[in-house]
């Protein structure tokens, strides 16, 4: 098996966030991703420390929300240079991967 080096891409949000919509959009229609996954949390808290979470009783519609794609690392370079102005600092996450070819 042949694997490839990949940069593997976490951006976290929140879903009142006015982000994920712009960001979604850019990196299929503009930027062409190779995939892309977005999760959606049942609890989480950032930097804020303020605690979003879901109950049966009250369906929040400010949860975590975390956004995951992966690209060559001259590709993945190119989008975070072009969506560091739509998602605030401290919420993108980056790693190497491997990915089989």
């Amino acid at each position: 098996m042949n694997w490839e080096t990949v940069i593997f891409v976490r951006v976290y949000l929140t879903e009142a966030d006015k982000t994920l919509e712009p960001l979604l959009k850019r990196l299929h229609d503009e930027e062409k991703v190779r995939g892309v996954t977005v999760f959606r949390a049942v609890s989480g808290f950032g930097g804020s420390g303020r605690l979003h979470t879901a109950s049966l009783v009250d369906l929040s519609l400010d949860l975590p929300v975390t956004v995951e794609f992966f690209d060559t690392p001259e590709k993945t370079e190119r989008i975070l240079d072009h969506v560091k102005d739509l998602v605030g600092a401290g919420h993108i996450v980056r790693w190497q991967a491997e990915m089989n070819d």
